[in-house]
């Protein structure tokens, strides 16, 4: 299996920014520990914070990867773009992650444009998101 990871804006700050909301481990170490935990499928991953770049990254796997886990972060509820991109790929198992439970934060954070093309969305659970979405995804497989 070949599972795209894709994160936007500020998350390459997860572990300095508001560690009350998304705590201290830096998402980029907690990734790759999960690159090694299932070495047996390719995880590849990727961080912008230019929503352009979040695109071609989307495009860049429409057609070879199995499934993309995908953290638009604030574009989640701005870019009617990156929807467009993720509902032109060719796999539809898209899975949305978000570290803090947006529906529990400001009422513009519980708006996601992008959960409609996503088999599902997993928000609320830190870091341990990312790994619950991989284990869907093989569950599924």
């Amino acid at each position: 299996m070949k599972i795209a990871i894709i994160n936007g804006p500020n998350l390459n700050l997860i572990g300095t920014r508001e560690p009350e909301i998304y705590g201290t481990e830096s998402l980029t170490q907690y990734l790759l520990s999960l690159q090694q935990k299932y070495h047996s499928i390719s995880i590849s991953i990727f961080q912008s914070n230019i929503e352009g770049e979040i695109i071609n990254e989307i495009q860049k796997h429409s057609f070879d990867t199995d499934a993309i886990i995908i953290n638009a972060g604030a574009y989640t509820h701005t870019s009617i773009a990156i929807a467009d991109a993720l509902r032109n790929v060719k796999t539809k198992k898209i899975i949305e992650v978000h570290i803090s439970n947006i529906y529990a934060r400001e009422q513009f954070r519980r708006e996601s444009y992008i959960a409609a093309v996503c088999m599902g969305s997993l928000c609320g659970f830190g870091l341990h998101g990312y790994e619950l979405a991989i284990q869907s995804l093989l569950d599924k497989d």
